[in-house]
């Protein structure tokens, strides 16, 4: 798959190879496992081997723990605002907050932290999640432990491009969010989550949310799974020359104003540019002084290129003033 490129803002479209947004699984949360929590002797607690013990045999332990997708009952150290502290044998792993079930994902920051020291001394049925010998990582889940052992592995091999499937948003973050499939987590990258223009996703997702998304790939080496929110809708420009005509004025709202024009939505999924020289007649210092966000204005068609995804407006050959909201 080629990557996609958003005129609006020069951001580039996923492509479904590791272009680093998989390395950055959970990252959210890990950013958060700041030193200074309570039990973490190790300074961060991920991963890192406790009173100088060789942790190499715990690495190869936890590696067979990963491949044969079993789970197993550890005891809870401490915690940080990302989430939990665990002891592994020589090591520490880390239990990311989203990966706990029927934890306050939403809840504000005192409440949080109250739910995290309350899990301290306790134990918890886990599943490694992510092993990084190599920068002294190893993240668990409690979720993940739901599912019985060998599930991933048969999981991954039910999935295909194109299947429909449910899940429960885990994790979102600035690159997209993560869905739990029930036993394998998902990406929805940010481009993915809705054929609007998303400022965040956690603009349209928020953790512990069911929903059903569209397999996009499937890589079962490395247990990575691609999903999209958005093409479970048509993408409103694959019809868009026979819906809309050239010359044909139409109503919609301002949504973004920047140096060169302004876009327009037509619908959702579908918006238009005009450009700066389209916007009025004679000399103004920038389109805001013409429009501004949420204005709902009535515009006419100059063009419409639907492979490229594109169409270009004017309102200065029409009424460029704001109706009524």
């Amino acid at each position: 798959m080629t990557r996609e490129r958003d005129e609006r803002t020069g951001n580039d479209g996923p492509e479904l190879t590791d272009e680093g947004w998989w390395a950055s699984v959970l990252q959210d949360e890990l950013s958060m496992g700041h030193p200074g929590g309570r039990g973490d002797r190790a300074g961060n607690g991920h991963g890192l081997a406790a009173d100088h013990a060789d942790p190499a045999p715990d690495w190869e332990a936890a590696r067979g723990l990963y491949e044969a997708d079993e789970t197993v009952e550890l005891t809870v150290i401490g915690y940080n605002r990302g989430g939990l502290l665990v002891a592994w044998g020589a090591l520490r792993g880390f239990v990311p907050a989203s990966h706990l079930v029927e934890f306050p994902n939403d809840a504000l920051e005192p409440e949080r932290k109250a739910a995290l020291a309350r899990r301290v001394g306790g134990r918890l049925s886990l599943k490694v999640i992510e092993l990084e010998p190599a920068k002294g990582r190893i993240v668990f889940s409690e979720r993940a432990a739901r599912a019985g052992p060998g599930q991933r592995q048969l999981l991954l091999n039910s999935l295909k491009a194109g299947d429909q499937v449910s899940g429960v948003v885990t994790n979102v973050c600035d690159f997209g969010a993560f869905v739990d499939l029930g036993g394998v987590e998902g990406l929805v990258h940010v481009s993915e989550v809705s054929w609007n223009r998303v400022a965040h996703p956690r603009d349209v997702l928020t953790p512990n949310q069911s929903v059903d998304v569209v397999v996009l790939s499937v890589d079962r080496d490395q247990a990575r799974v691609a999903l999209s929110l958005k093409r479970l809708r048509p993408d409103p420009w694959a019809t868009v020359e026979q819906r809309y005509d050239v010359g044909q004025v139409i109503e919609g709202r301002i949504t973004n104003v920047v140096n060169f024009g302004a876009f327009m939505s037509l619908e959702d999924g579908l918006e238009g540019l005009i450009h700066v020289s389209e916007l009025a007649e004679g000399h103004f210092l920038h389109p805001r002084n013409v429009v501004r966000e949420g204005d709902l204005v009535r515009a006419r068609i100059l063009s419409i290129d639907g492979a490229n995804r594109r169409l270009s407006l004017s309102l200065r050959r029409n009424s460029h003033e704001a109706l009524p909201a």
